[in-house]
């Protein structure tokens, strides 16, 4: 397939990060995608023969280390796509497929998930979409699946990821910065209700009223602890959302005038010797009938 040509002018998105050329978000999501994937065990941990996968599609890509990890982990996938609405973040998604000798069958196309996959009928066999909630609101759920519906062979899979938001009470800081993350995103529609819980608790109804069939989930539970390689990755994703995501806040609630009092008692914290934080991702899968 052949790769769009990139826009001077990026269309309107709904994500949470207003600027994506912001550097510091590009480095964010790199350090999320790597923390998340080693966390749960690989790209499809939860899928008993993922060689059957040889057309995929990941909607909302980003920096495309899923993709990129899935195609050096199975040479069996022929063709992985991944889509994304800001041309920025695709560049370097490219330089990465290059960089890792992937790049003769992984693309990524500039494309507005919101409207519709500009891809035929029955093409791909597994759809995969992680952390759609930091773009997605809760109405453009059902629209979404169902275009993703159209572009999966009958057979195939869609499958969703995505996390709890809480923080334990030993850190009243990450838990108050936490708690604002989850007050703000349920305001602006990104979540189902004003709780930890806010989303993946709603994946498989959401892929039931979908009608997809043989819906299943899996829960992981991950573990950052200080000292270790997923701990620094932690430290390092929290200390860049909340500094990214402060224009969000701003737009949509009167943040803390101790804010950055807040955030810096936050670093603190998860720098602490004895710093553990657990997080529960849950993946739901269904098939297209």
């Amino acid at each position: 397939m052949s790769q769009p040509v990139d826009p001077q002018r990026e269309q309107p998105s709904t994500y949470f990060v207003e600027d994506r050329s912001n550097q510091a978000e590009m480095i964010r999501l790199q350090v999320q995608d790597q923390m998340i994937t080693d966390g749960m065990g690989g790209v499809l941990p939860e899928q008993p023969d993922p060689t059957r996968f040889e057309r995929v599609l990941d909607i909302g890509c980003g920096t495309g280390h899923w993709l990129i990890e899935a195609a050096k982990t199975y040479p069996t996938m022929k063709l992985l796509i991944g889509v994304d609405i800001s041309s920025s973040i695709l560049r370097y998604a490219r330089e990465q497929a290059a960089a890792q000798h992937v790049a003769d069958r992984v693309e990524f196309h500039l494309m507005d998930a919101l409207r519709m996959l500009e891809f035929p009928h029955n093409f791909f066999d597994i759809v995969n979409l992680r952390y759609g909630m930091s773009w997605l609101r809760t109405w453009d759920w059902p629209k979404l699946l169902q275009e993703a519906k159209r572009v999966i062979r009958p057979g195939g899979i869609i499958r969703l990821t995505e996390s709890d938001y809480d923080a334990d009470e030993s850190y009243p800081s990450l838990k108050r910065l936490t708690g604002l993350f989850v007050q703000v995103f349920y305001h602006t529609g990104h979540l189902f209700a004003p709780d930890k819980d806010g989303i993946i608790s709603y994946l498989a109804q959401l892929l039931q009223r979908a009608g997809y069939q043989d819906i299943q989930t899996c829960s992981h539970r991950l573990e950052f602890r200080a000292g270790t390689l997923g701990g620094q990755r932690f430290a390092e994703d929290v200390k860049l959302i909340f500094q990214t995501a402060v224009p969000f806040f701003r737009r949509w609630t009167h943040l803390p005038d101790n804010y950055e009092e807040i955030y810096q008692q936050m670093l603190q914290e998860v720098q602490r010797q004895d710093f553990v934080q657990t997080s529960t991702l849950l993946t739901a899968w269904g098939t297209r009938q």
